[in-house]
């Protein structure tokens, strides 16, 4: 019995021994982007929470025109005329919306509706209430190449921390997923840079490169206001009851 007592202590303390790296390993690090965001300023009126920051900061500029090349320029320029006047008229201007199909990146990232941030190790995940739309970032792993990259509506993105900046490279983003209805080639890469402003105020640097496309960088800057309370709501675009008016070229409801 001793013998055995001695036996069995013994294969304790082995097995103490093994789990004892894993019991003591530094916890993952957190940059303190978890959680519910909301577009910033706050818009309010159903939109968002109407609440303030306790420390207002200056919200971002507009976006500016995309700085594309010939034809694409008048192209664009020519479609935002007739969705001016489309609007002038009380008629909604087509968009991918009205064919169930999500927004896409970037324009996901522009918190229309709210969106979460959760932070796990290895990962940034990114899920836009809007659609259900959900960006994996892969931390501290090679860039996928262009030309590898299967095309998706949110591409691939990949990610590291730059001291308190994340730095998020996409790839692959569908040519037929257009922010502002602005055109680009599979070659096309968006960059992010995001960074906490404050403990309230997320904001975020957008910038697309596409030399088959754009003359220049286009660059601007998205910023978020935490929504500590709020959870995450389904969205799931299910009945698809618009169409684009073959004639006017606008969204029309369906008539059954």
């Amino acid at each position: 019995m001793r013998l055995l007592g001695c036996a069995l202590i013994a294969a304790l303390a082995v097995s103490a021994a093994t789990i004892e790296p894993v019991l003591t390993q530094a916890p993952p690090v957190v940059h303190g982007i978890n959680g519910s965001w909301e577009g910033y300023p706050v818009r309010g009126d159903g939109f968002g929470s109407g609440v303030q920051p306790k420390t207002p900061v200056p919200g971002p500029g507009p976006i500016p025109q995309a700085p594309l090349k010939q034809p694409y320029l008048d192209e664009l320029l020519a479609l935002q005329k007739q969705n001016q006047e489309l609007t002038r008229k009380g008629l909604p201007p087509p968009t991918t919306g009205m064919a169930c199909m999500p927004e896409g990146m970037p324009g996901m990232m522009g918190a229309t509706f709210p969106m979460e941030i959760l932070e796990t190790p290895g990962q940034v995940t990114i899920v836009q209430e809007a659609f259900t739309q959900v960006r994996r970032v892969y931390l501290d792993v090679p860039p996928i190449a262009v030309e590898d990259a299967e095309p998706r509506f949110n591409g691939h993105s990949t990610g590291r921390w730059m001291g308190n900046t994340l730095v998020i490279e996409t790839v692959g983003v569908k040519t037929s997923s257009r922010f502002r209805n602005v055109p680009h080639s599979a070659k096309m890469k968006i960059t992010e840079r995001m960074r906490l402003v404050n403990d309230e105020i997320l904001e975020n640097q957008v910038t697309i490169d596409d030399p088959e496309y754009l003359t220049k960088p286009w660059t601007w800057t998205w910023m978020y206001k935490r929504w500590p309370t709020y959870k995450i709501e389904e969205y799931v675009c299910e009945d698809n009851r618009y169409f684009e008016d073959p004639e006017l070229r606008y969204q029309r409801l369906k008539v059954k």
